[in-house]
């Protein structure tokens, strides 16, 4: 089913609008993929201008910055442990921006969008910021 990013055909009240004209292409979006937690793997697409965008299917590795020291490293990521985008996610590894992963280093916060920008860009959560289990 082709998910479409136009207006509703719906008021806020509950009232119909009158449709203006048809659906155009430019207004039907792509199904949703997940960054999922594995060997390396990305999707390119071709969008609007002739311009590319890459989204990550899989990730094994993370950049991520330790605001302390203000040095970037790249860490290998364990696990999920946190997706407040949907509880259901860390049990499946799905890696969306928000969420925290456990590294090598410690908890890390996903802060780049893996489905629009192609990598992992995290930082380095304080031990106090843990998430509640």
């Amino acid at each position: 089913m082709a998910l479409w990013q136009g207006r509703s055909k719906r008021k806020p009240t509950g009232g119909r609008y009158r449709p203006l004209r048809k659906k155009r292409r430019r207004e039907v979006s792509r199904e949703q993929q997940f960054a999922f937690l594995g060997t390396p793997r990305v999707k390119l697409y071709r969008t609007k201008g002739g311009n590319r965008k890459v989204r990550v299917l899989k990730a094994e590795y993370a950049n991520v910055l330790d605001p302390r020291s203000s040095a970037t490293k790249k860490v290998k990521i364990v696990t999920v442990k946190e997706n407040t985008s949907n509880p259901h996610y860390v049990t499946r590894n799905i890696m969306t921006r928000g969420a925290v992963v456990q590294t090598e280093i410690g908890l890390a916060k996903i802060t780049s969008r893996p489905g629009q920008d192609g990598v992992i860009n995290a930082v380095l959560v304080t031990a106090e910021r843990a998430p509640a289990k």
